[in-house]
């Protein structure tokens, strides 16, 4: 599907889209964010602990957009407040394919200008009807919370500086997936028997763990993705603040896909 032509990143989203992009990473910053907040992460640099770092985090994002103030509101003002940044998310490991999810998938598109390829159906382009049962559930879920897409734009931003502390810019992570519909994902180009270039939807759940993937699917794909295409991972946050089983959620597009085999 034709991407949109514009987004808010220091790179174009063909760029951020191709394989080769994959091949020799960059970093990606969303324009404005962190000279917006550099008194936060002049904060996060004088912390050692990474859990002081994201305790501080979250008590900012708290502050910053009023989530803490939701009790002396009432009605859609309440509820807007109470549904921060960690619903999506939860919501999103639920099902990425609920409301919630159409909102993060919603964020790529506007901050990266990758589109998504698939939310509850394929999404062949941007003016059929499947596209529009993706845009009423962002627009139905962008209005239960204050300003999400700022709230997610400082999360990519300090997931990216936590990162930046385990691994440069311009390397990648080794991921797994499991899947159980291998065959319905658009092939670009195939590459011997194992290999071949696949178009992933525009967020995308990974995990670390290799025997944790065979857990959703009878197909395991391993992926190499470059540390600055990760927008979340399961141990940024605290358990306390956000209980998560080690997930990645990885920005997507082309990717060049290895079939795991299954030594059992």
């Amino acid at each position: 599907m034709t991407g949109q032509c514009f987004n808010l990143c220091n790179l174009p989203p063909w760029v951020i889209a191709s394989r080769h992009f994959n091949e020799h990473p960059r970093l990606l910053e969303i324009q404005g964010v962190r000279q917006a907040n550099r008194f936060l992460f002049r904060k996060l640099d004088t912390l050692s602990s990474a859990h002081e770092r994201a305790t501080v985090f979250h008590d900012y994002m708290s502050v910053k957009f009023q989530l803490h103030h939701w009790q002396s509101h009432t009605g859609t003002a309440r509820r807007s407040l109470r549904n921060s940044y960690l619903r999506f998310l939860r919501g999103w490991m639920m099902d990425s394919n609920s409301v919630e999810g159409a909102v993060l998938k919603g964020w790529v598109e506007s901050r990266m200008g990758l589109p998504p390829t698939f939310h509850k159906v394929r999404i062949p382009c941007l003016h059929c009807e499947e596209y529009m049962v993706f845009a009423l559930d962002r627009t139905k879920g962008s209005a239960r919370t204050n300003a999400i897409n700022a709230q997610l734009d400082l999360l990519y931003e300090y997931c990216q500086y936590e990162l930046g502390k385990i691994t440069p810019a311009d390397t990648c992570l080794t991921l797994f997936r499991g899947t159980n519909d291998a065959n319905e994902y658009e092939t670009i180009e195939s590459i011997g028997k194992r290999d071949r270039i696949v178009r992933l939807n525009n967020l995308v759940s990974f995990t670390a763990d290799e025997e944790r993937a065979w857990e959703f699917g009878d197909t395991v794909w391993e992926i190499k993705a470059p540390s600055s295409k990760i927008f979340f991972f399961g141990n940024l946050l605290p358990t306390s603040i956000l209980k998560c089983e080690g997930e990645f959620l990885v920005i997507g597009r082309e990717y060049r896909v290895r079939r795991v085999m299954c030594t059992i």
